[in-house]
C-alpha cells in the first residue's frame, strides 16, 4: 500500500492526457485521478463519462481552487505553460508540465523559483528518457562499449513533405512562442543528449522549413550540432522530406565501436492503437528492429545485433515522481533540468539566425 495518495488534477483533455498521463496515473497506487479541468465536453469527448467518479471543471482556476488536488498536470499548449504553472504554484500545488517546458529560459527560470519559493515540485515530461532505444544505448555508452564518443547522431525524421491542412484545433503545427519542430521533437533528442553526456561548449543551428511549400513559416525541420570539449559532436536532426522504409534513430560512433538504431520507440504507437502500459508486450520491440553494435576484433569490423533492452517504460516516470513527492530521491526531470533544454534551443536559434557558433 502507498503511504499517500497524491489527487492529481489535470489540465486539458487532449492526446497528451489520454494517451500520455492518465493511463500511467493509473497504474500507479500512489496516484488517483481526481479531476480535469475540459472546457468544452462533447457527448463522444467527456472526461467525466471517460472516468466516472472525477471532478470536472471548466476552468484552471477552477481546478487549483479545489483543496483536495495535491497535483497538477499541464497538458495544454506550450504558451500557455507558463501562466498555468504560476497559477498551480501560486495555489500550493506540486506541478508536472509537459514539454515543451516554456518558450523562453526567463519564464522557465521564473518558474523554477516560484516552485522553490512554494516549496512545491515542479518536474516536466521528459518521457522519452525511458524509450527503450535510448537505456539501451545508454546502457553502451556508460558500459564502454564504444569507447569514447567521436560522433552522436539522434533522429527524428518522418516523411510528411504536403503542408498540413489549417486545423483551428491543432497547435502543433501553428506558428506560436514554443512552437515549431525545435520546441516539440528537439526538446526531447536535446534532453536526451544533455541526459546522458552533460550540457555542450558550443552549438550551431540550423532550423527552417524542408518542404517546398509552407504558406504559414511554420519551422517543420532541424539540424542542431553540439560541440563537446571532449571532442565529441552530437547531431539532433528532424526533417518531415525523408522517403525512408526504415527511419534512422541513432547512429553513434566511438573508438571501440559503433551503434545503429532504425525506428522509434514502440510506446507511443501502442498507446495510440489503446495498447495499455499494463497489457503483455507493451514497450518491447520485435526482434527485427533490434539495434547493431559494430566493434573491431582483430583489426576488421565484426557487426551484432544488439536485443533492446526490458524497458522501464514511461510508467517510470511516475514512479520516480511518486518516490520524489515522498522524500525518496530526485525528480525523473526537473523544471531546472528542462530549463537548460529550453535554453539551447534558444541559442540554436539564434545561431540559425545569425549563422554564427555560439558558447553555451
Amino acid at each position: 500500500m502507498a503511504s499517500k495518495i497524491y489527487n492529481v488534477g489535470v489540465i486539458g483533455y487532449g492526446f497528451s492526457a489520454k494517451i500520455f498521463h492518465i493511463p500511467f496515473i493509473a497504474q500507479l497506487p500512489e496516484f488517483k485521478l481526481h479531476a480535469v479541468v475540459q472546457r468544452t465536453p462533447k457527448p463522444d469527448d467527456d472526461a467525466e463519462k471517460d472516468h466516472p467518479g472525477i471532478k470536472s471543471y471548466r476552468t484552471t482556476e477552477d481546478l487549483v481552487k479545489d483543496p483536495a488536488v495535491d497535483m497538477v498536470i499541464i497538458t495544454t499548449a506550450p504558451d500557455s505553460h507558463f501562466a498555468l504553472g504560476q497559477l498551480a504554484l501560486n495555489a500550493g500545488k506540486h506541478v508536472v508540465c509537459e514539454k515543451p517546458f516554456t518558450p523562453t529560459s526567463k519564464e522557465a527560470d521564473e518558474l523554477v523559483a516560484l516552485a522553490n519559493k512554494q516549496n512545491k515540485l515542479l518536474a516536466v515530461f521528459q518521457n522519452r528518457r525511458w524509450d527503450a532505444d535510448f537505456v539501451t544505448l545508454s546502457k553502451l555508452v556508460k558500459n564502454g562499449s564504444l569507447g569514447r564518443i567521436s560522433e552522436f547522431e539522434t533522429h527524428f525524421d518522418r516523411h510528411r513533405p504536403e503542408e498540413p491542412a489549417a486545423d483551428a484545433s491543432k497547435w502543433k503545427n501553428k506558428v506560436m512562442p514554443g512552437g515549431g519542430a525545435i520546441y516539440d521533437l528537439g526538446t526531447h533528442l536535446l534532453d536526451q543528449a544533455v541526459h546522458l553526456l552533460g550540457l555542450p561548449k558550443r552549438i550551431t543551428a540550423f532550423i527552417g522549413s524542408a518542404r517546398g511549400v509552407n504558406t504559414s513559416g511554420f519551422e517543420d525541420s532541424f539540424t542542431v550540432l553540439l560541440h563537446y570539449a571532449t571532442g565529441t559532436m552530437v547531431t539532433a536532426k528532424a526533417t518531415v522530406v525523408s522517403p525512408e522504409e526504415e527511419q534512422l534513430r541513432f547512429w553513434v560512433r566511438g573508438e571501440k565501436g559503433s551503434f545503429k538504431k532504425f525506428h522509434l520507440d514502440i510506446q507511443e504507437d501502442q498507446l495510440k492503437a489503446g495498447i495499455m502500459p499494463t497489457d503483455n508486450g507493451y514497450g518491447r520491440e520485435p526482434s527485427e528492429r533490434y539495434g547493431t553494435l559494430t566493434t573491431i576484433q582483430n583489426g576488421s569490423p565484426v557487426k551484432e545485433v544488439v536485443p533492446t533492452v526490458e524497458p522501464p517504460t514511461y510508467t517510470e516516470y511516475y514512479r520516480k515522481l511518486a518516490r520524489a513527492l515522498g522524500g525518496e530521491g530526485a525528480l525523473p526531470a526537473s523544471g531546472a533540468e528542462a530549463r537548460e533544454v529550453i535554453r539551447l534551443i534558444e541559442l540554436a536559434r539564434e545561431s540559425s539566425a545569425t549563422g554564427r557558433t555560439l558558447d553555451v
